[in-house]
């Protein structure tokens, strides 16, 4: 295994990890491998139609072979990821599962922050990590979600939730969860009144000086083509991309 793939095998783990336990939060959402490749599903439910669904990601493994797999042991509702090397071209690999009866959904680029040196951008706004029940519960109410408990909100706390305030008004958030080793940035937000005044560069700015306080070796996220053009002034390296796939005969996840 190359070193270029030990590193992109590793960021998966990262994020397979991080994403499951950010997804726990309403429902045990869990992360395991099948052979070569990682597995994120529900918990066993009582009822099957509860399921929400499951996404298997693939590395360096053909696409016939992960569909072998992927086809024995998925549920019904199901995504397959693929991650590429930024050097791997995609199109044999969207040829290959096309050729498989899937379709794809879209692609996202796969970054990783070695945190070595992070950028530290003037804020017109005010950043914190939240650390009250009263903040959390304002959080809560515009993003239509319980609460974080009362015990999460310590130092202790397996994530830590930024805000951006403009006054007293939350216009940004992004949550940083501890992931084997190092951390999974998920959920950035800036509200669209609040966009280009360097609010998102504030709050990851914030997030990862405390991640790297923490003892985090790396930061990974996912973004979106919109998003691919923030991250790498924050110092965010891209290593890949991940093409998402769906059977053709299948609803929309």
């Amino acid at each position: 295994m190359t070193t270029t793939s030990q590193n992109i095998e590793a960021a998966i783990e990262v994020f397979v990890r991080g994403y499951s336990a950010g997804r726990s939060r309403t429902f045990p959402y869990e992360a395991s491998r099948v052979g070569p490749l990682w597995l994120m599903r529900d918990a066993e439910r009582k009822n099957a139609r509860d399921y929400r669904g499951e996404e298997w990601i693939v590395h360096d493994v053909a696409a016939d072979e992960a569909d072998a797999i992927v086809r024995r042991y998925a549920r019904p509702r199901f995504a397959v990821s693929v991650v590429i090397a930024n050097d791997e071209p995609d199109r044999p690999v969207r040829s290959a599962y096309k050729a498989l009866g899937y379709r794809l959904l879209r692609t996202e680029g796969f970054f990783v922050h070695p945190l070595r040196r992070v950028p530290d951008p003037s804020a017109v706004v005010s950043i914190e990590r939240v650390r009250t029940a009263e903040r959390a519960a304002q959080l809560a109410k515009i993003i239509r979600r319980q609460p974080i408990a009362d015990d999460l909100l310590g130092d202790g706390a397996p994530f830590r939730q930024y805000v951006a305030l403009d006054g007293d008004a939350i216009v940004g958030r992004v949550r940083s969860v501890d992931a084997a080793g190092a951390t999974w940035c998920e959920a950035m937000f800036v509200e669209p009144s609040h966009r280009r005044r360097g609010i998102g560069q504030a709050l990851l700015a914030k997030m990862l000086r405390d991640d790297r306080a923490h003892g985090s070796r790396c930061s990974v996220l996912m973004a979106t083509h919109a998003g691919a053009m923030l991250y790498p002034r924050m110092g965010y390296e891209q290593i890949g991309t991940l093409l998402i796939f769906a059977p053709k005969k299948q609803t929309s996840l």
